[in-house]
């Protein structure tokens, strides 16, 4: 059953931990990682620079994200502004001799944090996630690297992403948790499944990220025939040609409802998302200040219920074609999954 869209504009402040946060914030991947060359270094500050302009807060980075290139790049850009935003980064997924690598051990947790602190140019990191579940570690022994690190003082909040309800409840009776960031858009709908409530009855803030869909939800969805070899979207099902094709006849209609309700096809899929809780934050990520600006503008426009109400039933876990990964990739997640979407 699709939830019913609460009625609104998202401009009121929301709550991740001891944090008060616009509802859409920056999720920083773009600009070093997954999706081909990455921009200019001076372009990527300038970006940077502009959110914090644009009046975003919360910055979400992790130690994946090129290699710790991007912590580096958020550090130094955020520096200048660091008693102003929330800085998250994620620990457990990291690059190890250019390969990417899950390990929640323990040691390992310790030495990344130390790693990202000098990397963030920062003493303490606001909300430090566990990025994966290593299913070789119990999530209590990972979680509890990282109480740790709160004792010593190096990390403020705790937050857990793309777990399932059973994990994020296991995790939060060792230490509470703040936040826990699963992909949540109009067609990739797990949270629904269990983490949704979970997280609002436990008091932990649901970061949405990927909420346009990785690009498909804006004006000029990308063409997967001329994505660049690096692109992680060139093994995603639903940009598969044959799955592609039958989605963007969905996205055609989401255009014509966000053209009805005068606004963007993006500011339609970032309402819905937000429209699912107050508990809901959201890290699209861009490497367009057109973009970012068309992203928090969001947090002014009163969308209407009808809007949001359609959108959800045009496009949703039963229509999509596709899974959100492959089963290579499906197999590593521990997030409760959507039928045959994944």
């Amino acid at each position: 059953m699709i939830p019913a869209p609460a009625a609104g504009p998202a401009r009121t402040p929301r709550r991740i931990g001891p944090f008060e946060v616009p509802a859409i914030g920056l999720g920083c991947m773009n600009v070093s990682h997954a999706y081909g060359t990455a921009p200019s270094t001076e372009d990527a500050e300038r970006l940077l620079r502009t959110a914090v302009a644009e009046g975003v807060t919360l910055f979400d980075t992790a130690a994946l994200y090129g290699f710790g290139a991007n912590e580096e790049l958020v550090g130094r850009v955020l520096a200048d502004h660091r008693d102003a935003v929330v800085l998250a980064s994620k620990c457990g997924m990291t690059g190890v001799n250019g390969q990417r690598v899950i390990d929640g051990r323990p040691d390992t947790i310790r030495r990344t944090a130390d790693e990202a602190l000098t990397r963030l140019k920062t003493d303490v990191i606001d909300l430090y996630y566990l990025h994966r579940f290593d299913r070789q570690v119990p999530i209590e022994d990972s979680v509890g690297a990282m109480t740790d690190l709160v004792a010593a003082g190096k990390v403020r909040t705790l937050g857990l992403s793309e777990v399932s309800a059973d994990t994020l409840r296991k995790a939060h009776a060792v230490h509470p948790i703040a936040a826990l960031q699963n992909e949540y858009s109009l067609w990739s709908r797990n949270p629904e499944q269990g983490t949704l409530a979970a997280a609002a009855e436990l008091g932990v803030a649901l970061v949405a990220f990927s909420p346009l869909a990785r690009g498909f939800l804006t004006a000029a969805p990308p063409d997967p025939a001329t994505l660049p070899e690096k692109d992680i979207r060139r093994n995603m099902p639903r940009f598969a040609a044959d799955n592609y094709a039958a989605n963007l006849e969905l996205h055609a209609r989401i255009a014509d409802i966000a053209r009805e309700a005068g606004c963007t096809p993006a500011q339609l899929a970032l309402a819905w998302v937000l429209s699912r809780g107050e508990h809901v934050v959201a890290i699209p990520g861009t490497r367009s200040i057109a973009h970012l600006r068309e992203n928090m503008a969001v947090l002014e426009l009163d969308v209407p219920a009808a809007a949001l109400e359609a959108a959800g039933q045009v496009l949703n876990a039963e229509t999509v074609r596709g899974s959100r990964y492959n089963d290579a990739t499906l197999a590593e997640i521990d997030t409760e999954r959507c039928g045959a979407a994944g």
